[in-house]
């Protein structure tokens, strides 16, 4: 162990010093109170601190309160005795509540000083162990947190994701006027890819569709997968005219993957994307932001798919505003 002794008697600091060292634990020595918590927040690995009561400029009672009010803010947790030639109960109970964990009595017993320090070595030892399992826990809930939020298939967003990110942005835009574009996939005629190729087929298409998703659109772009076949990408601070060019890069990427599709006119798969913006300053919310994505998006099946529209401010007033394909599309 590393054991920052805090002691004013230079006599007495070298006896112990030695003590300690002799006991096979490597040791730090600090002459007062101020010394030896400047130590301690420059040697992250103490594992014990042995300090006088009485000292300069800091004594033993503020170092121990100083230290414990450090914890959490480093790993591991300092044993901290007090090295006190002050007999009476009352000051060794103040010491205890102010957080020392033990105590050594003036003229220094080497015996008593290897007991305090394999106490202190169990306690310490307990504690790192304590600190890698919360660490450990720690990263699998943060790996759980990010998997309830992940499509399993895809590792795009899910609906989870989508709504939690969707809080934010309308917050965003209603605050500082912050401007979005929304971009709505579908894939062409997969309900006939699946019936002729298989479901486990239609997954790889859609792993496809994922990657190529992943791969058009900037670092700040947020993906999401927002239903069987339908992906989502909201595209902050980018208007219609970038948007709609990021849309024909996804359309045109997963066109050179010619993935056969003899169900499609094209005879390959191919997707249809719709676009919308919410300017900065308008008057919409992120729910209408969507549906006119998603008007735009049944306007290009409309079209005979495999290409990218952008909503021209008029919602449909006849036909499948929800952007459903018919069966078999």
């Amino acid at each position: 162990m590393r054991v920052l002794i805090a002691e004013d008697d230079a006599v007495s600091r070298m006896i112990l010093k030695r003590a300690v060292e002799k006991l096979g634990h490597e040791c730090i020595a600090a002459s007062d109170g101020l010394e030896a918590w400047e130590t301690y927040l420059a040697n992250p690995e103490v594992d014990v601190i042995i300090s006088d009561w009485m000292m300069p400029k800091l004594d033993g009672l503020a170092l121990c309160e100083k230290v414990r009010g450090y914890e959490g803010k480093r790993d591991g947790y300092p044993f901290f005795v007090f090295l006190t030639a002050l007999g009476d109960k009352k000051h060794l109970l103040e010491g205890m509540q102010a957080g020392a964990d033990d105590y050594l009595s003036k003229p220094l017993d080497r015996e008593e000083l290897g007991a305090r320090l394999l106490a202190a070595t169990r306690v310490t030892s307990l504690h790192r162990q304590l600190n890698s399992q919360k660490r450990e826990l720690e990263r699998l809930n943060f790996e759980l947190f990010k998997q309830a939020r992940r499509d399993p298939l895809t590792k795009l967003g899910n609906r989870l994701r989508l709504r939690e990110d969707l809080e934010t942005l309308s917050a965003r835009a209603e605050c500082y006027g912050h401007s979005y574009s929304a971009l709505l996939c579908d894939v062409d005629y997969f309900k006939l890819f699946n019936d002729t190729y298989g479901h486990l087929k239609g997954d790889d298409v859609l792993q496809k569709v994922a990657e190529v998703v992943m791969r058009t659109f900037r670092t700040g772009d947020t993906s999401y997968r927002y239903g069987g076949e339908e992906f989502l990408a909201i595209l902050p601070e980018q208007t219609l005219e970038s948007a709609a060019v990021a849309g024909e890069r996804l359309r045109s990427a997963l066109e050179d993957l010619a993935i056969p599709h003899e169900g499609s006119p094209h005879g390959i798969v191919t997707v249809s994307c719709g676009l919308a913006e919410l300017a900065s300053g308008e008057k919409k919310t992120i729910d209408d932001l969507l549906k006119e994505a998603d008007t735009a998006l049944y306007e290009a099946k409309e079209r005979g798919k495999n290409n990218v529209v952008v909503f021209d401010g008029r919602l449909p007033t006849t036909g499948n505003p929800e952007g459903q394909e018919a069966e078999g599309a």
